[in-house]
């Protein structure tokens, strides 16, 4: 099923906005981050940024006045957590495998971009034009946001689906997506990311214990689902018949066998252009999206002192927190 009615249609930002976020990043930033990092005072550059950034999403949350209804479907996430992949589960069960779009985000609404740089101004079909799900089998639609659960417009009308993976994976995954994608030379590196990623002022989306134990916390209400990447990736079809079931859809067995091909990491990965961020700077190959939908990868950029020093890092938050989060059922503890 092509969405041919909708006018919205997602186009990479104008040339001269790449050529100009390109030089700013590349030649303006990155040399000032070099710097910093010489001095070792990189991260408390990000600590002001993140600051900033926290108090404008907080005064402008493009949620505020939004009240969501029956047809709302939130797939929510800590960023490079398989956001795209339980988007297109969930998108694929509404449509009945039928589905078809040339970018996800031609139907699929992120209001998290209202906020963010000029250039992902037209990332994504706007709330309010997305009414696609009035022609949909199941009169739904999916909205994607990396928003904790406070931030969000809680409806007993609307389903909630979390998706939280081993914050060891989301490290690695968000490094090459960022390094790939945006930031490109002006990167920075593993040491001052990893700095970053342990503190409360990660680029995206502060810390990562607090994401998952928000959500975890509504875990009661029957409408909210909290799902492992873990279990998808051992039991995609479990996976797709259990938020069939979630979100009341009669999924046949021919349905579900639809699906998990639409949403195996082989078909995704041969049409990452469905997904992927596009060209951001001029001079660059675009990053990829669906990369390697590894679980249990992270020696790829973390060695093991190090992936045993998130876990306890993690573990200590959630504690701090209050939090009952069932850490080792959702992530693979370091020996």
């Amino acid at each position: 099923m092509r969405h041919a009615h909708m006018a919205f249609e997602r186009r990479p930002p104008p040339l001269a906005m790449q050529y100009l976020f390109g030089f700013g990043i590349e030649q303006v930033f990155g040399r000032i981050l070099r710097r910093q990092e010489r001095r070792g005072t990189a991260t408390r550059l990000f600590a002001r940024r993140h600051e900033r950034q926290e108090k404008q999403t907080r005064k402008k949350n493009p949620f505020r006045n939004y009240v969501a209804g029956p047809q709302d479907v939130f797939v929510m996430t800590y960023a490079k957590s398989g956001t795209n992949w339980m988007m297109q589960i969930a998108h694929q069960l509404i449509y009945h495998g039928k589905g078809d779009y040339k970018h996800l985000h031609e139907i699929v609404p992120w209001p998290d971009t209202t906020i963010m740089p000029l250039f992902m101004k037209k990332y994504a079909i706007p709330l309010e034009e997305a009414t696609h799900w009035k022609q949909s089998p199941e009169q739904k639609r999916v909205i994607k946001t990396h928003y904790n659960w406070d931030l969000l417009p809680y409806s007993k009308d609307a389903r909630y689906i979390a998706v939280i993976r081993d914050p060891k994976d989301v490290f690695v995954s968000n490094y090459v997506f960022v390094r790939d994608g945006v930031y490109g030379t002006a990167m920075p590196s593993v040491d001052t990311w990893f700095d970053l990623y342990l503190s409360p002022h990660f680029p995206l989306g502060g810390s990562w214990a607090l994401n998952a134990a928000g959500y975890w916390a509504e875990r009661h209400r029957p409408n909210v689902l909290i799902v492992s990447f873990k279990s998808m990736k051992r039991d995609l079809r479990g996976t797709v018949e259990q938020v069939a079931d979630f979100l009341n859809i009669q999924a046949s067995a021919e349905l579900v066998d639809d699906v998990c091909r639409l949403s195996s990491f082989e078909y995704m990965k041969k049409n990452d252009q469905k997904y992927a961020i596009g060209q951001v700077v001029p001079w660059r190959k675009p990053g990829v999206m669906i990369r390697a939908g590894r679980e249990g990868g992270s020696s790829e950029l973390l060695s093991p002192e190090r992936q045993r020093q998130v876990d306890r890092h993690f573990m200590a938050e959630l504690q701090q927190l209050g939090s009952d989060f069932p850490y080792a059922a959702f992530c693979d503890v370091a020996p």
